[in-house]
This record gives structure tokens, C-alpha cells and sequence, in this order.
């Protein structure tokens, strides 16, 4: 393994930084109404330099007020389900661990769904209200994590392939949960519901909520980083690693947690996305190698592009309607696992 250094970190961030800024261009001008960029150009250089005091109304609505915040909330949910991915992968020392495999997606959308049923029938200001899904969506991610991790052990060690196994196992049974909800419920809580099923960008969260979305991302991802030379060493086994001088069970529970809680974060506003956790970490070690000091950071870069070339093509593919984000991460990513996987095995 190569040795960390400051300017290799950041050479590889300032590609993916240049790739992500050129893919978020692409995504503001792409939609059902064209718009030009060397107008939007032209107009923010005139209201920089003070020609004009305001963009026209056009482009006011259009950039800032749809497809921007929709561009910020694609990035935000890419890097948190990469970053989690990447540490799942690393702290089970299994390639297919990832928040939608091992149940931690379905968990956070039950939990979601469970407070947006619940929310109409409480008496909660408007403020409190709006905490409420991602409370619900945190502890469902949580829970399931938990029960996933206890299903894994045997004789007090993680064995990988159980783990694998009682995450999908969890998982199948909280989609069946999911379901029993959307047959049982109302139209309008259906429509709700069918928004956790599909995975969306589209509804964004009100500010306060966009406030926790961005101080939790921040908190886990560095809380993860802070593991990121231990989880190098548990890549040869925990006993190996505790011989090396790892606290392991202070890094499973800081990963544990903080993977949870971005898992959650996510899930609470843009659904259950797959595929994301999965394979982005995988590209990313592929292109830059496995040291996590240099994988964490990249793939929260790779899962930012991922989702907004995703979310783009979801809404202009069959423009004017919508294809939801889940889908368009499926059909792209079950051809790349595929290839990756023969890849791996070749």
C-alpha cells in the first residue's frame, strides 16, 4: 500500500471535484425546458459586476429554485450511501455489504414510513413536524443494523456470510412490512409510501431538515474518516487487527452508528436508492486503490456524480414526466455489478 499523502488526497478529490462540477452543469441545463447556459452565463456575470440587480424570473425559477436544490440533495444522498457502503464493506470484510443489501435502506424507509403515518395523528408544530421523518428514518436504520449485527455473530465474531445472509433475509421481511403498509392504507398515505418504495429527489425538505441533513453528513462522514487507518487493518481479520492495536469494538460501534445514522439521513428524503452503496466504492477502489484514508473521500465524490447523472436521466429520459432515481440506479448498476463481479472472479 502506497503511502497517504496531502497532495495525492487531493489530486485524486480535484478530479472527481472538476468531474462532479462539469456533470452538475450538464445537469441544470438538461430537463423539459432547455436552458441556456451562456445566457445564465451572460446574466449571472451582469449581476455580478452589478449591470443588473436581479436574474430574470426565468432563470431565477428554472436553476435556483427547481433543478439547483434538486442537484444539492442528489449529491448529499450519493455521498452519505457511499460512504456508508464503502464502510460496511470494509468493517465486514464482505464486497456485497451495503446499506440496501443488508436491510439498513428497507429499515430507514420503514421507519420513514411509520412517522409519516403517525405524523397527521399528532398534535406537533410545524418545526417538530418536520424532524420527525428522519427521526423515524435514523431509528429504523439503527434497529435494523442492530438486529442484522446480533444475527451475524457467532462465538462473539462477526461472521461474514451470515451477516450477508440475516441482512437480506431482514430485508426481504421489512419490503413485506412495506407492502402490508401500502395495501392497508389510504390513497394519500399510499402516494407517500410508493415515495419510499421508488426512490426520488424531487420533494425537497424544508430547511431546518436541510440543516441536520448537512451537520449529520458532516459529523458521520468525519466520525467514519476518523477509523479510516483501522479499517485498513481490519481488511486482514479482527484478530489480526486487535494484535496490530485496533480497538475494534470502538470501530464497529463509530462505524456502526455513524454509517446508520448517514443511511438514514438519505433515506429520509429521497427513499430506498440502490446499487449506490454498493458498487460506487467499488469503482472508486478499482481507480484509486483500497487504502481508506483515500476511499472514503473518493467515494462520497463518485456517489455525488452517480446520483446526479442518475437523477438527470430520470427527468429526461421520457421528459416531460419523471422516472424515479431507484430505477435508473438499477438498470445501470445490476450490467456494472455483473461486470464487476466477472471481474473479480475472472
Amino acid at each position: 500500500m502506497r503511502p497517504l499523502t496531502l497532495s495525492r488526497l487531493l489530486a485524486h478529490c480535484a478530479i472527481l471535484s472538476a468531474v462532479l462540477f462539469v456533470v452538475v452543469v450538464i445537469a441544470l441545463k438538461l430537463g423539459a425546458v432547455p436552458v441556456s447556459l451562456y445566457g445564465l452565463g451572460h446574466d449571472l456575470l451582469r449581476v455580478l459586476f452589478r449591470q443588473t440587480s436581479q436574474l430574470s424570473s426565468e432563470y431565477q425559477l428554472i436553476i435556483f429554485d427547481i433543478r439547483l436544490p434538486r442537484i444539492l440533495l442528489g449529491i448529499f444522498v450519493g455521498a452519505s450511501l457511499s460512504v456508508a457502503g464503502a464502510s460496511f464493506q470494509a468493517l465486514l470484510r464482505n464486497p456485497l455489504a451495503d446499506p440496501y443489501v443488508l436491510g439498513v435502506s428497507s429499515g430507514a424507509a420503514v421507519g420513514a414510513i411509520i412517522a409519516l403515518v403517525i405524523e397527521p395523528h399528532l398534535a406537533l408544530a410545524p418545526a417538530v413536524a418536520a424532524l420527525l421523518t428522519p427521526i423515524g428514518a435514523f431509528l429504523g436504520a439503527a434497529l435494523t443494523v442492530t438486529a442484522v449485527y446480533f444475527l451475524g455473530l457467532r462465538q462473539g465474531q462477526i461472521d461474514s456470510s451470515t451477516l450477508l445472509l440475516a441482512g437480506i433475509i431482514s430485508a426481504s421481511f421489512l419490503q413485506a412490512i412495506i407492502m402490508f403498509f401500502m395495501s392497508t392504507l389510504s390513497g394519500g398515505n399510499y402516494r407517500g409510501i410508493a415515495f419510499w418504495m421508488m426512490g426520488e429527489l424531487q420533494t425537497q425538505p424544508p430547511h431546518i431538515v436541510s440543516l441536520i441533513l448537512r451537520f449529520g453528513f458532516f459529523l458521520s462522514a468525519a466520525a467514519i474518516y476518523t477509523t479510516a487507518s483501522d479499517l485498513n487493518l481490519l481488511l486482514a481479520g479482527e484478530k489480526e487487527a486487535m494484535h496490530l492495536g485496533v480497538d475494534v469494538r470502538r470501530v464497529r460501534l463509530v462505524v456502526y452508528i455513524a454509517a446508520s445514522l448517514l443511511t438514514g439521513l438519505a433515506v429520509s428524503v429521497s427513499g430506498a436508492i440502490g446499487y449506490v452503496g454498493l458498487l460506487v466504492p467499488h469503482v472508486m477502489r478499482l481507480l484509486f486503490g483500497s487504502d481508506h484514508r483515500i476511499l472514503l473521500p473518493t467515494a462520497a465524490f463518485g456517489g455525488a456524480i452517480a446520483v446526479v447523472v442518475a437523477d438527470t436521466l430520470a427527468r429526461t429520459v421520457v421528459s416531460p414526466s419523471e422516472l424515479p432515481v431507484g430505477a435508473m440506479t438499477a438498470i445501470a448498476g445490476a450490467p456494472l455489478f455483473l461486470y464487476l463481479m466477472r471481474r473479480r472472479l475472472a
